[in-house]
């Protein structure tokens, strides 16, 4: 369970799910027809020789049902790729990923050459990404400023000691972040964003619409997927439930332009439609809402 404060490495709670992370996009870019690559997550779980996840990769077909969470993530990685391609594409030269975790894109994207990336997190969790990347002389094909900072405290004042311009326009990810954070600090993580976006900065996150009972959660995975995708952690066992604003409405308030997707809209758009979830499961897919948002 959460306490104040709390940290973690790779292999501990957050840490971990970070990994989980990194083994199924490993296992959607090692798909034939897999909506992304990325050809750096291997390297994290092999470093890591976490038993489930080293497991994972080495025998795919063993995952069994829980193959549809490398689905949905080959989605969700997939969209926020796009969503900062777009970015760059409209001239911003300047990114901020929030919970960076074991995110490669610092690597695996085409960014243009005067880009500077910020990617914040926790110190033990960005030591471990640095020596696995060092290892294997991995080059960054934008600028890459590391800040450990856990994004319950004052990341601004860090991100701006890093070099930080809130002058000009930034493209913002939160993704698979919000539900770690307690309602206070995730509210907090939007205005702290919109007070430090000039126009033309855009932000892209995830979350459930509405409240999801973490015991709910455990209930149908342990309903549909037999065990835990995420080997010895239970996700729901680190979320918060706590009171906190709608991202969407948050951000319109604040005169930002949003838009809403969910991971069937976005399936469908790449085509990799999902239709074989049972209906609970899919019930529960369908409050996942992916928030895209433009300030003007």
């Amino acid at each position: 369970m959460r306490t104040d404060g709390d940290s973690w490495d790779i292999v501990t709670s957050v840490g971990l799910t970070a990994l989980g992370v990194a083994a199924f996009r490993a296992l959607e870019s090692n798909d034939p027809d897999g909506l992304i690559r990325d050809d750096y997550a291997p390297w994290f779980v092999a470093a890591a020789d976490e038993p489930h996840f080293v497991q994972l990769l080495a025998d795919p077909a063993a995952a069994g049902p829980r193959e549809r969470f490398g689905r949905f993530m080959g989605v969700r990685t997939r969209f926020f790729d796009e969503f900062f391609a777009a970015a760059w594409t409209s001239g911003v030269r300047q990114a901020v990923i929030l919970a960076a975790g074991l995110d490669a894109r610092a690597y695996r994207l085409d960014w243009p050459a005067d880009m500077v990336v910020y990617e914040i997190d926790q110190p033990l969790v960005l030591e471990f990404k640095h020596r696995v990347l060092a290892d294997h002389r991995a080059v960054p094909a934008a600028e890459r400023r590391a800040i450990a900072v856990d994004l319950r405290d004052d990341w601004p004042y860090a991100l701006a000691a890093a070099g930080f311009d809130p002058a000009r326009p930034t493209v913002w990810s939160a993704e698979g972040l919000l539900p770690f954070l307690p309602g206070a600090a995730h509210d907090a993580l939007f205005t702290r964003i919109d007070a430090r976006s000039a126009p033309g900065s855009s932000v892209a996150a995830d979350e459930f619409t509405g409240r999801v009972d973490p015991a709910t959660f455990a209930a149908l995975e342990d309903k549909y997927f037999g065990s835990n995708p995420f080997g010895t952690v239970d996700i729901g066992d680190l979320w918060y439930d706590d009171p906190r604003e709608d991202p969407a409405d948050l951000l319109s308030r604040r005169g930002w332009n949003v838009h809403t997707a969910n991971p069937f809209d976005l399936a469908a758009e790449y085509g990799r439609a999902v239709d074989d979830l049972p209906p609970e499961l899919r019930g529960l897919t369908e409050r996942m809402e992916y928030v895209t948002a433009e300030k003007t």
